[in-house]
């Protein structure tokens, strides 16, 4: 292969082209008779599905979406797992020159049809067991395996910065925003894709991710069709000796998943099946400790590689899998800023970590559509600098040591869950006057939802009514959202101003 610089320039002329098919790109070009998904069941049973299977059923589906008068750049979501499914579905979608909408099927009917009016939807592909939660509105339901009544149409072209997929921010101090990802955006996943993943023609590669989570749609669903590798799906919960032994059997090389996994197997594996043959170990999401990857090293005889990036930008820096700093990936330029000016920081001083988007060729974001105010606090006035929100200090080699995340997101067991998403329905209960929700470290899932909640005058704390408003946030936005922590407090900690000061949040509640 060409050396990076060069790589990358090819990468950027194939994926700003002028015009393109993206099913070309991510499916009818390679060979149809490799493996594109390989779908694993909680028995070990599994079914494949080639390129050339996926390219005739994603053009049948196309049909059965043109029918239903999706055109180029409607807005098609889907409610379906990673796995053929959504394959099938994505490729369809994108075979109209239409934009994909992935929805976590954890979502509760509410959280379902905010998202679908956000994004003004226009059709959804979802299974039987999922219809139940969508509600009327301007879509069409559509059933994922309905048969084609009439033949495929041809492959839509798009532009560069034509609407690839749509994914949401977890809502943090307001509404998830809209994440639009331009047809651009295959570079920035390409470039992960073989030199942060280091995936080869050979590997079997394993995302453990959601669809509702973007890390799970970049390097789960598009990438691995970017490159015309194998992926592998599991369609079952997490569970350490059911992962141990998917990784046997189908001799998973190279395995992406959050931290919290890796906690999970850390504490249940005492020893390892002996025809696991891991090359590769990638993590991203929250803080990482280096005593995992030596975990890991002294197990799988390989550390873990932390994995560094927003919604936002995908994954723009890796390290070394031994703890070692971060170290940008080729197309990108990460460096660290003065506290309180945009001019790049001198060598060990702290600062805050940004993105050189002038100064990097596969930057993509352009900001969110929906919240130009939120666009302008992640960029300098003069647009050069994408602020990450977190904080480090660069050294006097360019490589870049992560002292802090921002730490409002709350990531549990993988899940990204913002903190507005559960206020918004706890405020939805008559008892509820004022509530904050944020997260509690746990030693195996990362974090814990908690919530510090002050009751109307009228109402009284009790141990049934914790457990009602954990029941509505689960009905009413996710069961993976539910506060595992309820806290009665008399009042919530602010400024003289009255903004909330999350980092007190957990003193107050104790």
């Amino acid at each position: 292969m060409a050396d990076p610089e060069q790589q990358v320039r090819e990468w950027l002329t194939a994926y700003t082209a002028p015009t393109m098919s993206v099913a070309h790109l991510l499916c009818d070009r390679h060979d149809p008779t490799r493996t594109a998904v390989t779908e694993v069941q909680p028995d070990l049973s599994s079914t494949t599905l080639t390129f050339g299977d996926l390219s005739r059923r994603a053009a049948h589906l196309s049909a059965v979406l043109a029918s239903h008068g999706v055109t180029p750049g409607d807005r098609v979501a889907t409610l379906l797992p990673l796995g053929i499914d959504l394959t099938i579905s994505a490729v369809a979608v994108w075979r109209l020159g239409a934009v994909l909408v992935p929805l976590p099927p954890v979502l509760a009917a509410s959280a379902i049809d905010w998202r679908l009016r956000q994004v003004n939807a226009t059709a959804v592909l979802a299974p039987a067991d999922q219809t139940s939660k969508l509600t009327t509105g301007s879509w069409t339901v559509i059933d994922p395996h309905k048969e084609a009544a009439t033949p495929p149409p041809d492959p839509a072209t798009v532009g560069p910065d034509d609407p690839l997929l749509i994914s949401h921010t977890p809502g943090i101090s307001g509404p998830p925003r809209q994440i639009t990802v331009p047809v651009r955006a295959l570079a920035a996943f390409h470039i992960h894709h073989h030199y942060g993943l280091h995936i080869s023609d050979d590997d079997i590669y394993w995302c453990f991710s959601e669809p509702g989570d973007p890390h799970g749609l970049y390097y789960g669903l598009v990438s691995p069709l970017l490159a015309g590798h194998t992926c592998l799906h599991l369609r079952a919960g997490f569970d350490p000796e059911l992962t141990l032994d998917v990784m046997e059997t189908f001799q998973v090389t190279r395995l992406a998943a959050a931290p919290t996994i890796y906690r999970a197997l850390r504490t249940a594996t005492k020893t390892l099946p002996p025809g696991i043959m891991v090359q590769g170990l990638a993590t991203n999401g929250d803080e990482f400790r280096t005593d995992l990857s030596e975990w890991a090293l002294g197990t799988f005889g390989v550390g873990i590689s932390d994995h560094y990036g927003h919604p936002e930008s995908g994954i723009v820096a890796v390290n070394d899998g031994h703890g070692g700093p971060l170290t940008a990936l080729p197309g990108f330029r990460l460096t660290v800023l003065e506290p309180l000016s945009d001019t790049p920081a001198e060598t060990g001083v702290p600062g805050r970590v940004a993105i050189d988007t002038h100064n990097s060729p596969a930057w993509w974001f352009a900001g969110y559509p929906d919240d130009p105010l939120a666009t302008a606090q992640h960029f300098s006035p003069d647009g050069r600098w994408y602020l990450t929100g977190d904080t480090g200090t660069v050294d006097d080699t360019g490589a870049v040591h992560l002292t802090r995340h921002n730490g409002e997101v709350i990531i549990t067991s993988g899940y990204r869950i913002g903190p507005y998403d559960v206020e918004s329905v706890l405020l939805e209960h008559d008892a509820v006057d004022e509530v904050a929700v944020y997260g509690i470290p746990d030693p195996l899932r990362g974090a814990l939802v908690a919530a510090n909640v002050v009751l109307t005058p009228d109402a009284s704390p009790s141990d049934e009514l914790a457990e009602e408003l954990k029941r509505l946030v689960a009905e009413r936005f996710a069961e993976t959202a539910a506060p595992h922590q309820v806290t009665f407090v008399p009042h919530l900690p602010k400024t003289a101003s009255g903004k909330l000061r999350r980092n007190r949040l957990r003193a107050s509640a104790a």
